[in-house]
């Protein structure tokens, strides 16, 4: 019947859950203050956000301290999560300002907007299908490659598992600069591949 050893207080996360329902009751109950609510969100979604971080900061130190930063805000701002968009866009969004903020601070450069939003976005290519069949290390070295826009894109749209237009809504900018983005980063990849 029931465990004599389980806290009957405690929270019970199970395996088998709708992610985006549990995920609006977790922030709902992190809103009123629950630490294990808190910890069962990082552990539900800080190893992406921390990846994301890290595509964009290029450090591991610095993206450990921006994800701290994030899921501190996460906490303070639980309360003002309206369930308009998926949990793990808005905390990936709430980091992308983290670390947009840290590297300002920092005086790096990150890539303008306007300038890649004049690249031509041409009909989707293959990148699904070629990242998909690509060794993991091969890609990540590739990726670490690009600048930090493209690595930005790329990180949420395949390492975060957002859909265009949720990319869109992260990094603020409309779907077809999403598009551009990706085509640039191909080609980008692509130039380096050809022999000299």
């Amino acid at each position: 019947m029931g465990d004599p050893h389980r806290n009957a207080a405690a929270p019970i996360f199970t395996a088998s859950r709708d992610g985006a329902c549990e995920d609006h009751q977790l922030l709902r109950r992190i809103g009123q203050g629950d630490e294990d609510a808190m910890t069962a969100f990082y552990r539900e979604h800080g190893r992406v956000v921390l990846a994301q971080i890290q595509l964009v900061a290029g450090e591991r130190v610095l993206a450990e301290e921006i994800l701290q930063d994030t899921m501190l805000a996460v906490w303070r701002g639980a309360g003002s999560f309206r369930g308009e968009s998926s949990a793990r866009s808005w905390v990936i969004a709430i980091a992308r300002r983290q670390t947009r903020d840290r590297l300002r601070a920092r005086r790096l450069r990150v890539v303008d907007d306007a300038f890649l939003a004049d690249q031509p976005s041409p009909s989707p290519g293959p990148e699904v299908t070629a990242l998909d069949r690509a060794d993991l290390a091969e890609v990540m070295g590739a990726i670490r490659q690009l600048g930090p826009a493209h690595r930005e894109v790329l990180g949420l749209a395949f390492g975060s598992g957002l859909s265009l237009p949720e990319v869109a809504g992260v990094l603020e900018i409309p779907v077809g600069t999403v598009k551009s983005r990706l085509s640039a980063a191909r080609k980008a990849r692509a130039d380096e591949r050809r022999p000299c």
